[in-house]
């Protein structure tokens, strides 16, 4: 990969990880006033007088955060598949995976005919 290219993906790479990071620093603080409001109830995470069971609010965020988390791992991937010369490559068939591709999903790791296949 050509140098400029390769400084311009982990441009976009630090991009995406400062955006995923945001949402993930929103979802813990989510979690955290769920905590308390669950706190505050006694131990009632089932009644919110305004409304949402907590149990399901909890529910809701803690897979945001999880979602999150996931794609930091997935970013911080790239960025190893970057240093190591093997990033914008399927992992799966080996070919070239489409810079539209990398530029709108810059963690992705497969081609899409490879992403597309259904798994055993």
């Amino acid at each position: 990969m050509a140098e400029s290219r390769q400084q311009q993906f982990h441009a976009l790479l630090e991009e995406k990880r400062a955006e995923i990071q945001r949402a993930l620093d929103a979802a813990e603080q989510s979690l955290a006033m769920v905590a308390q409001s669950r706190d505050q109830a006694g131990g009632d995470d089932e009644h919110d007088p305004e409304g949402v069971p907590l149990s399901s609010e909890w529910a809701r965020v803690d897979a945001v955060a999880a979602e999150a988390r996931a794609r930091l791992d997935e970013v911080d991937a790239a960025c190893a598949r970057l240093e190591r010369g093997t990033y914008g490559f399927c992992r799966i068939c080996g070919e070239a995976i489409p810079l539209e591709r990398l530029r709108i999903r810059p963690y992705a790791d497969v081609c899409v005919p490879c992403g597309s296949r259904p798994r055993r």
